[in-house]
């Protein structure tokens, strides 16, 4: 059958010629997709993760235990699949923005700007991590992701591709100045700004208002309104509905006004008018404080109010004795405004590119500020000793205190942290593989149920509990009458994970307790996860 020689094919080689066609891309982007060694490790490797005891930082049991997972976030986010499926609220990173400077290592080499596949390298990079990223946001769930000119065409021809987030999500680009002082270094134009992409997982996602600044000295209640203080505002409005009101002291004033004359009527009656010059002037309408506060007000899209790149790196200055240890740090001050934009006080915020750890310190700020319940989940590598150099001292000061530039004591913010590092289990679905992969899985079942205070180790189950919730890992089926036994007085749900080979239950083992528990079986319930993602 020769290329292209459509007279000569038959109806079926055309139906089939037609169905290949359709499936190409109309518009989008095109790319050499460069395979990556972290992914294709995953072929004959399945992560998962264990904890490193001795850098736990605890509290306060009562709060929510924060994550950092060592090692490259391919793996990480294959980890959080299972753990964390439709479970985050917002998603930030801070991706290599690709300037060719050698912040972008692909297959452990440097891409610089020589390199002729510099852009196909950092698409497949960022294409492969953003999919398994979407699976894990809420549906009401938001991503933002930190870009400049280098790679902002690209990556948004690349986020619009509905496979991703699909261009019918695209919330907006948030503009930011990142630096106060122009720099004369360019020949034409000195650049300032970089980008924000914000995505929404889906149409359920809205955005919160911001609340704003307000100087509560400039309200006043010169009539005591039960309501509280106010300001005063013009009912007039040019175009708006024209008619004549007339003045408690009986001037009359005709005017095009900001409200229909049946809605005036409501606010004068609901004591919201008042009339300066004593009773004589045009009115005006009460604001309250606390209705302006509960208003909030719509974000734009230009942000010079954040603090500037120069002032997040004196910030991490202060932390590490005025050493430089990371260069290019995002303000915790941005990456508030953005958590407070897209979540509230018991969100989960996942930065799958912590870097310095800037979103981690973000979170506990927050919560230390409004009492809330937020929860962050870090991940990095260790290239250069980032995490265990750089981000895990940063967040283990941040939660304990330590002292600044001045040897002043700052207070720390409190805040639980637990560290993981990344492993591996031979992929290949054999009896042996199972069951190793169900014992190298601890960790990831405490992940996913939130419950990492050990109740009770034995060598065939394990039972963990946080508050209000409790775990049980049985490696062995005979072991089902004892573990039933040890739970038998214990009082809460329990989840309960089963060691089979096969995708059994055993809910019949269980039925006469089975208004407490939930079961699933493992390694069954991780391997559906891995195969999904890694065909």
């Amino acid at each position: 059958m020769k290329k292209n020689d459509y007279p000569g094919w038959s109806k079926a080689e055309l139906i089939k010629e037609i169905e290949r066609l359709k499936k190409h891309k109309k518009y989008g982007l095109v790319w050499e997709d460069k395979p990556e060694d972290v992914v294709e490790l995953c072929k004959d490797k399945l992560p998962v993760v264990k904890e490193v005891k001795n850098k736990e930082i605890i509290t306060d049991k009562n709060k929510p235990v924060n994550l950092l997972i060592e090692g490259d976030n391919y793996h990480s986010l294959s980890v959080l699949n299972y753990t964390h499926e439709k479970a985050i609220d917002v998603i930030y990173i801070d991706p290599p923005y690709n300037t060719g400077n050698k912040e972008f290592v692909f297959n452990d080499k440097i891409v610089d700007l020589k390199n002729s596949y510099r852009h196909s390298k950092w698409l497949s990079f960022m294409a492969k991590r953003l999919k398994l990223s979407k699976g894990l946001l809420k549906d009401t769930g938001v991503i933002f992701i930190s870009i400049d000119d280098n790679e902002i065409a690209q990556l948004k021809m690349l986020i619009d591709d509905p496979d991703l987030f699909g261009e019918s999500n695209f919330i907006g680009s948030i503009v930011r100045r990142r630096r106060e002082s122009q720099a004369n270094l360019s020949r034409n134009l000195s650049t300032i700004h970089e980008y924000i992409l914000c995505y929404a997982k889906s149409s359920k996602t809205q955005l919160n208002k911001f609340i704003p600044e307000l100087d509560k000295s400039t309200f006043i209640n010169t009539d005591n309104d039960p309501r509280g203080p106010y300001v005063t505002m013009p009912c007039t409005n040019k175009g708006g509905a024209k008619y004549t009101i007339i003045t408690p002291s009986g001037k009359k004033h005709t005017d095009e006004w900001r409200f229909k004359k049946e809605t005036y009527l409501n606010l004068l009656k609901d004591k919201r008018i008042v009339f300066p010059n004593k009773g004589n002037g045009k009115p005006r309408y009460k604001l309250f404080y606390n209705e302006k506060l509960e208003k909030g007000i719509i974000p734009n899209t230009w942000w010079d109010d954040s603090a500037s790149n120069q002032e997040a790196t004196i910030e991490l200055k202060a932390i590490f004795d005025g050493k430089v240890i990371f260069n290019n740090p995002k303000p915790t001050g941005l990456i508030e405004k953005l958590i407070k934009l897209s979540t509230y006080k018991n969100g989960i915020i996942l930065d799958f590119m912590a870097g310095s750890g800037t979103t981690g310190h973000a979170v506990l700020k927050l919560n230390k500020e409004d009492g809330g319940n937020r929860q962050f989940i870090l991940c990095t590598n260790n290239e250069n000793n980032i995490c265990t150099d750089v981000c895990y001292p940063r967040i283990e000061k941040v939660i304990e205190g330590y002292k600044n530039l001045k040897r002043e004591k700052v207070e720390g913010l409190g805040g639980n942290l637990k560290y993981f590092k990344t492993s591996f289990v031979d992929a290949e679905p054999t009896d042996k593989n199972k069951k190793k992969l169900t014992d190298e899985a601890t960790e990831m079942l405490c992940i996913k149920e939130g419950t990492f205070e050990k109740v009770l180790d034995k060598k065939d189950f394990k039972i963990f509990k946080n508050s209000n919730h409790y775990t049980g890992i049985i490696f062995d089926q005979l072991a089902i009458p004892e573990f039933k036994r040890a739970i038998k007085d214990i009082k809460g749900k329990f989840s309960i994970y089963v060691f089979s080979l096969s995708d059994e239950t055993f809910d019949e083992e269980f039925s006469d307790v089975k208004q407490k528990i939930k079961l699933s079986p493992i390694p069954e319930a991780i391997l559906r996860v891995y195969r999904r993602i890694f065909k």
